[in-house]
């Protein structure tokens, strides 16, 4: 395990674990700031994770190519799959403020996937997953991840290859839906033998 010290607001020093190997930790517990009918309303972690088993994928942002034709819509048509394998939620995470992602979501005709708007990047920076789009003037972006967490801790990690800076790469398939549903199914499997 690596640690990294980053300095945070005022004489807050926030520390960063940076490892690959994220499975059986507490997901980070960060307040959140969402519109829900007009009106601004605070959660925090706990508000996703707490007494759930859930999929959480996380992307470059909202409107983005791969994330609006493959990722979002690909996760919202298997919902259903994945409630029967135990999952009670899906959430789909970007650094993108609320307005944004409800916009989205509304683009997309949600019914299924719940967005979540980490507009300032907190959560996604103590997950180790955020990173600079420089290159696409995006600034400080999720890399592409997905995870199945079960009352807020990470159960299994489906990061993307290759996570840097500025890459003009965005590589897609270790967060998709069908490779999640592959573990949860063969999850499944080891049960029934």
């Amino acid at each position: 395990t690596k640690f990294k010290y980053v300095e945070g607001e005022g004489s807050k020093t926030t520390i960063l674990i940076m490892f690959d190997d994220k499975i059986n930790m507490q997901v980070p517990h960060v307040h959140f700031r969402v519109r829900e009918m007009g009106e601004w309303v605070d959660t925090n972690t706990d508000t996703y994770f707490k007494d759930k088993r859930v999929i959480v994928f996380s992307l470059p942002g909202a409107f983005t190519p791969t994330c609006s034709n493959q990722q979002l819509p690909g996760y919202e048509l298997k919902a259903d799959v994945f409630k029967e394998h135990g999952i009670d939620q899906i959430y789909c995470m970007s650094v993108n403020d609320s307005f944004v992602m409800n916009a989205w979501a509304q683009d997309q005709k949600l019914e299924n996937v719940k967005v979540i708007p980490d507009g300032n990047g907190q959560f996604t920076q103590e997950m180790g997953m955020l990173c600079q789009k420089r290159d696409k003037c995006f600034g400080e972006r999720s890399w592409r991840y997905a995870m199945i967490v079960n009352n807020g801790v990470i159960e299994k990690m489906f990061v993307e290859p290759g996570k840097t800076d500025d890459t003009p790469e965005d590589p897609y398939g270790e967060s998709s839906p069908e490779n999640v549903l592959k573990y949860l199914q063969s999850l499944n499997q080891g049960n029934s033998i």
